[in-house]
């Protein structure tokens, strides 16, 4: 009798368990599988070729994280007998003088020691053109992820949308995600034919339904292979990235676990934000060049936390000797001496580390950088220049006191981007600025601080206002790339042009022909959507990177008893010009750009 008993009790534990989880998943819910043991995601995102972190002041702050430190790390993870992924969100090919001097090639040899197993691509991983980045994908040893970057004549992707990585009797999809910016914030004309059509683009919208729909589609394809679907982005949560952010895209689709997040270069360990349907989405980013390391742990009761890690006490031997051999390759060749900095020049609020001033006022080191293609095509070429634009977001990094280098000049232009000088109307500087100064004013919520923009113009020759009480009504596409003019008020106001004749600042013509001196990026290829310059003919192009025009600009400086350059006002070879606005003392610049609020 108690062995019958027993029986009809095991059988009603049985139907009563099958009733829960169909209860379970009518009402949405889903029952997970648990791993055998913990499963580990290490991630890192926004490397930016930082392939040992130089700064002096994160030096004191024992900031000693690498590729090496993170090789480690992932043995040490295993050693406990947990299993291991690691996955980067993108942005690590391009940065530093590190990653240019072979495109990228080292990086991906480091990441292939390192042992990554996958990564989705971000918008400066085109920086060295499309032939480059998918030479490079086919060296990695890891797969990259995108489920919406594809091809225009066949509308095929060009990577695979997702992989599904078996750890610890567990299948975790991981879906690929690039931002549609990438055009913008890349170099335009790299996805195009010569006739200005796109060979590549990424599923967008206006409204960001295209990404929302590519995204979607992809989790209802992997889900039910699937027992956790997670998102390797390259979106960040940027304001001026709406609307394709990670936080929108969780917002807009169903079915995700978690969002491993990159672009913004925003630190969030763990964030819930709730998808289309209500569910809870763990969203998480490091912030960017190694200051942080992710560790994402799918624990046996199925539950998903999140940490980072800002130090890391061992290094992969066999890495480090890689990582070494490359610093020294090019410190060797970036690092000798060529003249002295009095003042630090800044791309950092001095008040807020974490707000990038650069990309929404004017700052000296934005003075320096305009003023060193202003002073080579007037003084060295003698091109008759009569304004040159430097912007934000191709100024990295600061400068402390101290002794400069070329490697000082790579850090701040780490880009190669060459310069060229083209003839545009009044009009169409302008507009330049006006596209520069679209978030003027705009506070972001999600940071505390103001909105920052790579378009934001610093100049040389030129002066002029803008009145951040005025909304943006500036047209542009879903890509961010410029229409026309905005169908309110201009931002810009009372724009004048240094007269080097009369030393005199003189109204903005609009009729006018300007000769306008600048990177490449910006004034052809339509880096940061300035699309007002298209068709535009260089009277002069390719005449040397930018960083190197810099570093001329370094060395052209008065010497001191020492016998270098020292780098001050006093000293600049642009002292002679009577009237102009120099004050490289001031982090905030010389008074070229003011913000009135």
């Amino acid at each position: 009798m108690f062995r019958k008993n027993k029986k009809i009790l095991i059988l009603f534990f049985v139907i009563a368990a099958v009733a829960v989880a169909a209860w379970f998943l009518n009402q949405g819910i889903e029952t997970k599988k648990t791993p055998l043991n913990d499963v580990v995601i290490i991630y890192t995102n926004d490397i930016h070729t930082y392939i040992k972190n130089r700064n002096p002041e994160d030096a004191k702050k024992a900031m000693n994280l690498s590729y090496s430190a993170l090789s480690a790390l992932k043995e040490d993870i295993e050693a406990q007998g947990k299993e291991v992924i690691l996955a980067d969100a993108g942005d690590h090919i391009q940065g530093t003088a590190y990653g240019d001097m072979d495109k990228g090639a080292t990086i991906i040899q480091m990441m292939n020691e390192t042992g990554y197993d996958i990564a989705t691509i971000g918008n400066h991983e085109f920086d060295y053109g499309i032939a480059r980045i998918l030479e490079l994908i086919n060296k990695a040893e890891y797969s990259y992820l995108s489920c919406n970057f594809y091809k225009t004549d066949d509308g095929k992707l060009v990577l695979p949308a997702y992989k599904i990585i078996e750890k610890g009797g567990l299948k975790i999809a991981f879906i690929g995600i690039s931002t549609p910016e990438s055009i913008t914030k890349s170099t335009p004309t790299f996805f195009m034919d010569k006739n200005g059509n796109l060979l590549y683009n990424f599923y967008s919208g206006e409204d960001g339904s295209e990404l929302y729909n590519a995204v979607q589609k992809t989790i209802d394809e992997v889900k039910p292979q699937a027992d956790y679907v997670i998102a390797l982005g390259h979106l960040g949560v940027d304001l001026s990235s709406v609307p394709y952010t990670s936080r929108e895209v969780i917002q807009h689709t169903h079915g995700l676990d978690a969002f491993i997040d990159g672009h913004s270069h925003t630190l969030i360990e763990h964030e819930y934000v709730p998808d289309s349907k209500g569910n809870e989405v763990l969203l998480t980013q490091t912030g960017a060049y190694f200051k942080g390391i992710g560790v994402m742990t799918i624990a046996k009761d199925g539950t998903i936390s999140t940490e980072v890690l800002h130090e890391y006490g061992r290094q992969n031997e066999f890495v480090t000797e890689t990582e070494l051999g490359w610093i020294k390759t090019i410190d060797e060749k970036l690092g000798e001496k060529i003249a002295v900095l009095d003042s630090k020049m800044f791309v950092m609020d001095p008040k807020n580390p974490a707000q990038r001033i650069v990309r929404c006022q004017e700052t000296n080191l934005g003075d320096l950088t305009a003023d060193s293609y202003y002073y080579f095509f007037n003084e060295k070429l003698k091109l008759n220049c009569d304004i040159a634009f430097s912007n934000g977001g191709g100024i990295r990094n600061g400068i402390n006191p101290g002794d400069v280098s070329y490697f000082s000049a790579k850090t701040v232009h780490p880009f190669g981007n060459q310069l060229c000088v083209v003839e545009a109307t009044g009009q169409q500087i302008l507009d330049a600025l006006e596209k520069g100064a679209m978030f003027a004013g705009v506070y972001d919520e999600t940071k505390h601080i103001p909105a920052e923009s790579g378009g934001f113009l610093h100049v040389a020759g030129i002066k002029y206002e803008i009145d951040s009480t005025v909304e943006s009504t500036v047209q542009i596409d879903g890509n961010g790339i410029w229409l026309g003019a905005p169908t309110g008020k201009y931002k810009v106001q009372n724009v004048q042009v240094y007269n080097r004749e009369t030393s005199e600042f003189e109204p903005l013509d609009l009729e006018r022909k300007y000769r306008l001196a600048g990177a490449n990026y910006v004034l052809k290829n339509l880096g940061d959507g300035m699309a007002m310059f298209k068709g535009i003919v260089p009277i002069l192009d390719f005449v040397g990177e930018d960083y190197i025009i810099l570093s001329d600009y370094f060395k052209s400086f008065k010497k001191g008893k020492d016998g270098y350059p020292h780098i001050s006002t006093g000293n600049s070879p642009l002292k002679s010009y009577k009237n102009y606005l120099l004050d490289y003392e001031n982090p905030f610049g010389s008074g070229r750009i003011e913000i009135n609020k």
